[in-house]
């Protein structure tokens, strides 16, 4: 497989990471600011330089050469008037991307956000961010992508901006939906009657469609739950109580008409993630990282899709394989 090197900034615990890895690119360095996030990164790629870091303190040029650049950079929220709110501006990092970029001239820029941004309110804000790639030399494009056309059990759709040099992104294609997605039921089956529990059968058959979007929160707000009362509502009707995280799987002992609760791993398996990575932090910290995670089979498909475009000449557009990119996860360790 031909190779890439890839920076990340706002790295977490590692989704994008990891699906970037399986689709072919390095990591010359993982920067995050949260010291568990990194801690889950050092614990599954010890190899990796990882960074704990704010980005306003990272200096691109030391990456000079890099072929992506790539993260889930915030931006500043706004009020539904389209109107800044006073204070928020340290929130917005995509003027430090931006920064990294120009320093870093990486090959290809790879930045994910919520899908909040996509909405008409932000016209200004995102052509300015496409003025000032256009400036550096990069043309871009925005696509608003769903992770359950990914294999991926869950709604959570991402805008994504792909920047490359005009020549390179000629080649890109944004990659194809598979429709491959599990049930909740589907996904987590095997874990949620893995210790004996006499409604699994039942259960399954019962969490037979995709569930909402999983919501992570944030450092000073947001415990380990499922979301806010919309989202905890959807989850039950899959059969879940989304009012907390549950430290074990339901047992024998337990009733058949349980409204159980998802475990950590479970909900990593809703975000995407293989069953082997591992972890660090307290409860409430690992459901953040998990929950605030960018899904692995999606940054996989597109970054291959990013890699088909920088190796491939112009008159060979490739055609890619999500399932391949996807399925590929499984082969990382």
């Amino acid at each position: 497989m031909t190779r890439a090197t890839c920076l990340e900034i706002c790295a977490g615990a590692g989704g994008q990471a990891l699906g970037l890895e399986s689709a072919g690119f390095d990591h010359a360095g993982a920067v995050e600011i949260e010291s568990d996030a990194c801690d889950t990164l050092s614990l599954n790629r010890p190899n990796w330089d990882v960074r704990q870091s704010d980005v306003r303190d990272l200096n691109g040029r030391d990456f000079r050469g890099i072929d992506l650049l790539a993260g889930g950079v915030p931006c500043p929220p706004f009020s539904v008037a389209g109107h800044q709110r006073g204070g928020d501006d340290e929130r917005d990092l995509f003027p430090e991307a931006l920064r990294l970029v120009r320093e870093a001239k990486p090959a290809a820029v790879m930045l994910e956000n919520v899908r909040g941004l996509a909405s008409k309110r932000f016209d200004d804000y995102r052509a300015a961010i496409i003025a000032e790639l256009q400036a550096a030399g990069y043309h871009a494009d925005w696509r608003l992508v769903s992770a359950v056309d990914f294999g991926v059990p869950q709604l959570r759709p991402r805008f994504i901006l792909i920047a490359m040099r005009p020549r390179a992104l000629r080649r890109f294609e944004w990659p194809t939906p598979d429709g491959s997605a599990p049930s909740v039921g589907e996904a987590l089956g095997d874990l949620m009657g893995s210790n004996g529990w006499p409604g699994a059968q039942a259960w399954i058959s019962r969490a037979n469609r995709i569930g909402p979007t999983l919501v992570g929160g944030s450092r000073k707000h947001g415990g380990p739950d499922l979301g806010p009362t919309r989202a905890r509502r959807d989850w039950e009707l899959l059969g879940v109580d989304g009012r907390g995280i549950a430290n074990e799987v339901p047992g024998a002992d337990d009733p058949s008409d349980l409204l159980p609760r998802l475990t950590l791993r479970m909900a990593a398996r809703i975000q995407g993630f293989p069953d082997s990575w591992e972890f660090f932090g307290r409860k409430t910290s690992t459901y953040r990282q998990i929950g605030n995670a960018f899904p692995p089979p999606v940054a996989a498909a597109i970054g291959a899709s990013l890699l088909s475009a920088l190796h491939s000449p112009p008159r060979n557009r490739s055609t890619v394989s999500v399932t391949a990119a996807a399925t590929s996860l499984e082969l990382v360790s």
